[in-house]
């Protein structure tokens, strides 16, 4: 399946491949919906497509306060699970819902376009590896919790509260935009050295006569030590 889908409100989905094992990858389809649903639904409602608003300002985000999580150790035990994301440069304080695989092998998107979720097959933030987490850019309502990732730059701060009440703190490296047919599922989901985080959106050209956005945004981030800058 190629190109982004929309759900029937018209929340733009993006086709972000994902690696359960090295060499099995599948793609970001549109959850939630009754069997049977389907295709006819969502091709139906992506003819309609329409991009959010331009950027405005963003709203005002405060940097969180808390425990700094330290950096992974081998053999450490699992670390706490991740219960909000706060990206206080782009205006995003969200809580983190779990993210799944549908029956079919393809990755629950957000059941709305207000929260951001934790693909639950990736680490957990501040573990060892590529934590993933998705949101959708936008729906025909308006922007949506990852509208403004693209404007992310080198050495933003990502923090990410975990069930203990820890803080797992990410420094931006880089903000690529991908068009979906030449994804880099290796570089996004396969095995990742330290503790790093992608954020991931769809993005780029938006396509009036199919509504889908060609590209996706990926924001690639690692753990800042605990008392660094």
């Amino acid at each position: 399946m190629r190109g982004d889908l929309t759900t029937p409100s018209g929340r733009h989905i993006s086709p972000i491949r994902v690696v359960r094992r090295p060499v099995a990858a599948v793609v970001l389809a549109c959850g939630l919906l009754a069997a049977g649903a389907g295709v006819a639904g969502l091709a139906a409602a992506s003819q309609s497509g329409r991009p959010a608003v331009p950027l405005g300002r963003a709203k005002l985000v405060p940097v969180p306060l808390g425990r700094q999580a330290p950096a992974p150790q081998p053999f450490r035990r699992k670390v706490a699970r991740p219960t909000r994301l706060i990206i206080p440069s782009i205006g995003v304080r969200t809580k983190l819902i779990r993210l799944g695989l549908t029956s079919s092998g393809a990755l629950q998107p957000p059941a709305t376009t207000a929260v951001a979720g934790w693909y639950t097959g990736s680490p957990r933030p501040g573990a060892t590896g590529a934590a993933v987490i998705g949101g959708h850019i936008d729906s025909q309502q308006g922007p949506g919790i990852f509208f403004r990732l693209r404007v992310l730059h080198r050495g933003s701060r990502v923090y990410v509260r975990r069930a203990n009440g820890t803080l797992a703190v990410f420094k931006v490296t880089a903000v690529r935009s991908y068009l979906k047919t030449r994804f880099p599922t290796e570089a996004v989901y396969g095995p990742a050295p330290g503790a790093q985080l992608r954020l991931i959106t769809c993005g780029g050209t938006f396509d009036y006569g199919t509504g889908h956005y060609l590209s996706n945004v990926v924001v690639f981030a690692t753990l800042v030590p605990r008392g660094a800058r």
